[in-house]
């Protein structure tokens, strides 16, 4: 399939600054950056409370941080109504948008092999 030689081929990985794995994958790979891209992809605008009451087992802090690095990265929009008291609701950015049907294959795949996974692990 991948005609460079071995060395050649780990390179790619090897640069940090330019390592798309390193810098892109890493933003969104994490277990909870996962779920909270599923959550919004499946709501329109959703608030902070909501999101953490989909995945209850997160706690408001990280929920907090996982949300400020993917809106940092670009992947979420924030969205801050001027209101008493505040109301904010995030949403899927158009990057967002465009990530998800790749993450919705990867869902698939471990829907389709949770068993197999599940039963190597025993």
């Amino acid at each position: 399939m991948n005609a460079l030689p071995l060395e050649e081929n780990l390179k790619k990985y090897a640069c940090t600054a330019s390592c798309p794995v390193r810098n892109v994958i890493s933003r969104f790979s994490g277990k909870w950056a996962m779920l909270i891209l599923c959550v919004l992809a499946e709501n329109e605008a959703t608030r902070f409370n909501a999101i953490g009451k989909a995945i209850p087992d997160i706690s408001p802090k990280v929920l907090s941080e996982t949300l400020k690095n993917l809106e940092s990265c670009g992947l979420i929009a924030r969205r801050i109504y001027a209101e008493v008291p505040p109301k904010v609701e995030y949403s899927l950015s158009p990057v967002g948008h465009s990530l998800m049907p790749h993450v919705n294959a990867l869902v698939g795949w471990a829907m389709e092999h949770f068993g197999d996974i599940s039963r190597s692990q025993s």
